[in-house]
């Protein structure tokens, strides 16, 4: 007679146990971490009040980020903190979406917020003391999950309605949210009919969810801002000097990468292999200019890991085999990255100093986004395998109040994210330097052609007081 086998669950988890003929019971793991496995398990429909009572003092829990944000659950799980008086329970994520209640001041050693990548509703959170930020690249988040750096106890995030087989979706994030489902003890999703399912990395079998919530809601949306003359001038140039026929890209967040989409409609055989993208990629596929014919990895596909838009963007990306959805650890990897031919990173920042060093999270001491995935992209592009790769880095050459972007110095306490051996490309409104393989004598005076014409003076004389020797591009 074949073996028994009993099945126990508990927390996210089950034992089985399995009795052998003389050796009564013996106990193993047999769950999987594999969020495609369906289980023979069902989870619990509840309200969102009941699912995040599971939730007690100083547990970690993971909160799904971007548009993917489950804003019900973490209405209810602030509640339950204020009502149960927890303490100490940590709030770990990417950027989300909405108004982040448990980071404000009333909920002050109720909840603390811990940044991978800092959002705008949590940024006077962290600048207060009142919340953290990790430093990391978004390729090596999962990595601190499934080496338990940080344990997960409760993982809320938000999916699309199961299907005929079980299966659910991650949707419009999928970056680290796998990896902690894979590794969170309790897993609680709200399920959205809004949440477009998409293809890849991101389905989940309802049997690994230990509750389930109805949560319909519109999913947060980024309308797109209107941008400056400046931000055409920048994307205009970068689309039209370094942008070529058959590229593959990478766009990070903001107006500049955008104004690059917008110019790039007379472009060919386009591919997209990118950490995210956002309403410009659904304006160049209509226009046929993405085809993602020359891709080594999933040819034929757009590759993302989370988007940010609009409807239009979530109903594109919805029950489209166009696009995939993948693990941030396999969409940041550098060497997977660099096999695509002609890989063109187009990234914004912050402050760029004389010799090349690049401020990206932050504004002097005051912290302001993140390190994201610009380094992941500009060094995949840099050791791209056909040798046609152009990491690009651009900004405005002035701030809103007029000062230099391109300083002698940076200011006290910001953060260089891109090191001055990683810079390749820099863009400005006046033009483009290329830095890579000049010394600090020939940077400074590429950087000084691209400042803004009335710092350029004072830059030089910085530059000489630094270096001790004129700026020279000889």
């Amino acid at each position: 007679m074949a073996p028994r086998t009993k099945v126990l669950f508990s927390a996210g988890r089950f034992i089985s146990q399995l009795r052998t003929p003389g050796n009564g019971i013996r106990t193993y793991y047999s769950y999987s971490h594999e969020p495609f496995h369906p289980l023979k398990r069902a989870p619990v429909w509840t309200s969102a009040a009941e699912a995040v009572s599971v939730i007690k003092s100083g547990d970690v829990v993971f909160v799904h980020g971007a548009a993917a944000t489950p804003l019900k659950l973490v209405k209810a799980m602030t509640e339950h903190g204020k009502s149960s008086q927890l303490k100490d329970v940590t709030v770990c994520h990417i950027h989300t979406e909405g108004p982040a209640l448990y980071a404000q001041p009333d909920c002050e050693g109720i909840f603390r917020a811990n940044s991978f990548f800092i959002g705008s509703n949590c940024r006077k959170t962290v600048n207060d003391g009142r919340g953290d930020f990790v430093p990391i690249f978004l390729s090596e988040i999962p990595i601190l999950f499934h080496r338990e750096i940080i344990k997960i106890d409760v993982a809320l995030v938000q999916v699309s309605p199961p299907d005929k087989h079980g299966f659910c979706s991650l949707g419009t994030s999928v970056d680290c949210a796998r990896a902690a489902v894979q590794n969170a003890k309790y897993i609680i999703g709200q399920v959205n009919p809004c949440m477009p399912r998409t293809f890849g990395d991101g389905v989940i079998h309802k049997s690994h969810f230990d509750a389930m919530v109805d949560g319909i809601e519109n999913l947060p949306e980024h309308k797109p801002k209107e941008r400056s003359e400046v931000d055409n001038q920048i994307g205009k140039l970068i689309a039209d000097n370094l942008v070529v026929n058959g590229a593959t890209l990478q766009m990070g967040i903001g107006n500049i990468p955008d104004a690059v989409l917008a110019s790039l409609k007379g472009h060919k055989d386009l591919g997209i292999h990118s950490e995210m993208f956002s309403d410009g990629v659904v304006d160049l596929t209509e226009a046929g200019c993405i085809t993602n014919a020359h891709k080594t990895f999933q040819p034929g596909k757009i590759v993302g890991s989370f988007i940010v838009g609009t409807r239009r963007l979530f109903d594109f990306v919805d029950n489209n085999p166009f696009v995939t959805m993948c693990d941030v650890s396999f969409v940041n990897n550098i060497p997977i990255i660099a096999e695509n031919p002609k890989v063109t990173a187009i990234n914004s920042c912050i402050e760029v100093d004389l010799t090349g060093q690049v401020v990206s999270d932050s504004i002097g001491t005051r912290m302001y986004s993140g390190v994201g995935g610009q380094v992941d992209f500009l060094r995949g592009a840099a050791v791209c395998r056909d040798g046609l790769g152009k990491p690009i880095l651009a900004m405005p050459s002035v701030t809103s109040r007029g000062e230099s972007k391109i300083v002698p110095f940076l200011k006290q306490g910001g953060g260089v994210v891109t090191t001055r051996a990683h810079v390749h490309y820099l863009v400005t409104e006046w033009g483009i330097a290329y830095l890579f393989g000049k010394n600090l004598r020939q940077r400074a005076a590429a950087l000084i052609q691209i400042a803004h014409p009335d710092h350029r003076e004072s830059l030089e004389k910085a530059a000489f007081e630094r270096l001790k020797c004129m700026p020279s591009l000889d």
